[in-house]
């Protein structure tokens, strides 16, 4: 996008009188307060920007003033054309921020800063993100495109913000006639893609149409002087005959008592030559160059205003549009139809209300008029919600709630942030770093080890703001942490996120267990001395699993015992039995027992199966734990938080049965693994073990892992505790070791 270049010549002599004659034309449109705020605004302008001229040979000043008196045909509020008169304050430099807000109030200068925050993003350093437009394919351009649009949106709260950059960028259309072709096409690609559609979206037809023709006018330049002199050459013979209509329409409209104020409707050039390229036609062939346009007071004299004239002439089916009941985007609301008119020639009429031609011309500025003129602070403050929520993209819902949104919808609901390469990705409001990373892609996520906002190191768990430039630091091998998942800790927000991350470690998990039951049962076959190499196909097959893989993995959990496989080799045993569904009522009508394996642990209900603690999550009392029915093993014991639980669905939770523990004999201790990350460094290890050894704990196991691109390890310990508590001061005193940074359950 385009940032206007400033350079310093000798100071102009008449930027005073410019500002002085802009001051007069306010006179009977404001009051006199107000234009006192004005002129005081034009005095710091004029002290800031004085002598200042733009890179198309205009003066800073009158480029300022151009801009406010836009916003002024607008009917806009005093407030916004201070802020549009402050914008090159600050970026000039040399003003002070807390100066600004004594003189003029928070409401301007909160506008200021936002002007300033989209001018800094939208300068061309920054503004790689639409050349490179032309790169990408239709709809990944359009996408990119509306996103820009959106990003642009998210930048401020106030949507008279967009306006003041809508009426600047129309003004520099006005004045780059003098530019350098490549550069006035640059502007004129900017104002087309992203510009014109952006004051679309806000209604502003006003500025839409205008910023269309002139972006026409230097990108299309041989079209544009066709179609204008086309027009020109019919313009008598054209405004006959809708002179003869007006009074045609006039008289019938009196007959039958509707008050009505017909116009011609003015012709726009983009709009006839994209109809022409869309349709593939000559100029001849576009049904509105000769149109009318009926005004009324109410909606049902609309409808009655469309008997008259299809009373008149017959209409053509497919152009007629009613967007009284189905609003566009927008909420633009009208009546279009076509009829062959007096001579057999098309003409196109469309009727609406006075209401809805002010929101038509004035999109989101007549909402200002709107207060100024007759609305209630809380009406007003109504339709400012209903506003800001279509124009973030709910039309479809503020439609379907009959326009009485409720008031808790004036956030905005997404957040459009950048990256590296300034492309634009689209989040919900609270998004962290790690949703961005998962959102470019879900081995970016995995890989991610930190995060730069803005050039800033921020935590992996802070929200992100519109307008965020968000790079993302990855280490060489996937590592999630199981805490990403938990919602306490703020580091997902997005259900994409939270699914990759859940299903990386329903993999990790299967894998795992799929090594260890391999180890398991080839470990078993060889104490045997039984050298053939099994057919696990067919023997998974015969123990009820869909594939080999599920056999292993089951025997890794502790879910089926390898002896059970070893005597199927064998023939010794008939296929174990699958545990029936059993539900609740038939669960408690058993008598409760303790069971006999020996985990410590009372089923509610079942006498007949033994237990066992899971493998996936290793309970440790006074844990809450939950029993799981299997079909091959009896009742699996989990931590009621293990996410193989959160996980069952359907039929599989109808297994979940409940368990409690029991009072726990003496020396009885309980498999825990633990995940250590620290800095690599000789003697990590024998600290680590060091502290296990003075504590009396018995260590299972150990592995670690080097990461060199960041001078990282992880170790993973399998140790022996008595309960939670003990637990905890393990991982307390692991934590004081030197050079550790996470201790955690693995």
């Amino acid at each position: 996008m385009v940032k206007p270049v400033y350079n310093l010549p000798e100071p102009e002599a008449d930027d005073a009188e410019a500002i002085g004659h802009w001051l007069e034309t306010l006179k009977g449109r404001y009051p006199e307060d107000e234009r006192l705020l004005l002129s005081r605004a034009c005095d710091w302008l004029a002290r800031c920007q004085g002598g200042c001229r733009l890179q198309t040979g205009e003066s800073a000043v009158r480029h300022r003033l151009a801009t406010a008196d836009i916003l002024v045909r607008l009917n806009m509020d005093a407030e916004t054309l201070g802020a549009a008169l402050l914008k090159g304050c600050l970026e000039q430099g040399g003003v002070e921020l807390e100066g600004l807000k004594r003189e003029f109030g928070h409401p301007i200068v909160r506008m200021v800063e936002d002007l300033a925050r989209i001018e800094k993003l939208t300068n061309p350093r920054s503004s790689a993100g639409l050349e490179v437009q032309a790169t990408l394919a239709d709809k990944d351009r359009a996408q990119h495109e509306e996103n820009l649009r959106r990003l642009l949106l998210g930048l401020s709260e106030d949507v008279r913000v967009i306006l003041i950059v809508l009426a600047e960028r129309l003004h520099l259309m006005r004045a780059i006639k003098d530019l350098e072709p490549e550069r006035r096409a640059q502007i004129a690609r900017e104002t087309r893609r992203l510009y014109a559609p952006l004051a679309n979206r806000l209604g502003i037809w006003q500025i839409k149409w205008e910023l269309e023709d002139l972006a026409l006018r230097y990108l299309e330049h041989e079209a544009y002087r066709r179609i204008v002199g086309l027009l020109s050459e019919r313009r008598e013979e054209r405004e006959r005959y809708i002179q003869s209509v007006i009074a045609l329409l006039r008289n019938k409209f009196a007959e039958i008592g509707i008050r009505v104020e017909i116009t011609g409707r003015p012709k726009h050039i983009y709009s006839i030559w994209k109809k022409m390229q869309r349709k593939g036609v000559d100029i001849d062939r576009i049904f509105d160059l000769r149109a009318v346009r009926v005004l009324v007071e109410t909606i049902a004299d609309c409808y009655a205003a469309l008997g008259v004239v299809h009373g008149l002439w017959p209409h053509i089916l497919e152009e007629f549009d009613d967007y009284i009941m189905t609003p566009k985007g927008n909420l633009y609301q009208s009546l279009h139809t076509a009829v062959i008119g007096p001579e057999g020639k098309v003409l196109e009429v469309q009727i609406r209300t006075h209401e809805m031609h002010r929101h038509a011309e004035y999109g989101v500025a007549a909402h200002w008029a709107y207060k100024e003129s007759r609305g209630t602070d809380a009406e007003f403050q109504k339709r400012l919600l209903w506003m800001r929520r279509w124009f973030e993209g709910h039309e479809e819902e503020v439609l379907n709630e009959g326009r009485e949104p409720a008031p808790s919808g004036l956030e905005p609901s997404y957040i459009y942030v950048l990256t590296p390469q300034y492309k634009v990705i689209e989040l919900p409001r609270g998004a962290t770093p790690l949703d961005f990373a998962y959102a470019i892609h879900s081995e970016i996520g995995h890989r991610c080890r930190g995060a730069k906002v803005n050039d800033r190191l921020i935590p992996l768990n802070q929200p992100l703001k519109s307008g965020d430039r968000v790079e993302i630091l990855t280490q060489k091998h996937p590592a999630p942490s199981r805490d990403w998942l938990n919602p306490q800790l703020g580091y997902l927000v997005t259900a994409r996120a939270r699914n990759r991350v859940r299903q990386w470690f329903r993999q990790q998990d299967f894998e795992q267990h799929l090594h260890e039951g391999r180890v398991l049962l080839e470990r078993e076959l060889a104490r045997l001395h039984l050298a053939d190499k099994p057919r696990l196909d067919e023997l998974a097959a015969r123990l009820n699993f869909k594939r080999s893989d599920d056999l292993l993995a089951a025997i890794g959990r502790g879910d089926l015992q390898v002896g059970q496989v070893v005597r199927q080799l064998q023939g010794d045993a008939p296929p174990p039995r699958s545990e029936p569904e059993i539900t609740l009522p038939e669960a408690r009508a058993r008598l409760a027992v303790p069971p006999s394996s020996g985990s410590g642990v009372v089923i509610e209900g079942l006498a007949d199966l033994m237990t066992h603690l899971a493998q996936c999550c290793k309970p440790v009392p006074p844990e809450p734990i939950i029993g799981f029915v299997t079909r091959g093993r009896g009742v699996s014991i989990h931590r009621r938080d293990c996410h193989n639980i959160h996980h069952l669905q359907g039929a599989e939770r109808a297994r979940l049965i409940e368990a409690r523990w029991v009072e726990q004999k003496a020396g009885a201790s309980y498999s825990v693994d633990l995940l250590v990350l620290a800095a690599d460094r000789k003697g990590l290890v024998r600290d680590l073990t060091g502290v296990l050894t003075d504590a009396d704990v018995p260590l299972r196991g150990i592995e670690s892992h080097s990461e060199r691109s960041t001078d990282t390890v992880s170790v993973r310990l399998t140790l022996e505790v008595r309960d939670r508590t003990h637990l905890d001061q393990l991982i307390a005193k692991l934590g004081q070791v030197r050079g550790v940074g996470l201790v955690r359950r693995f």
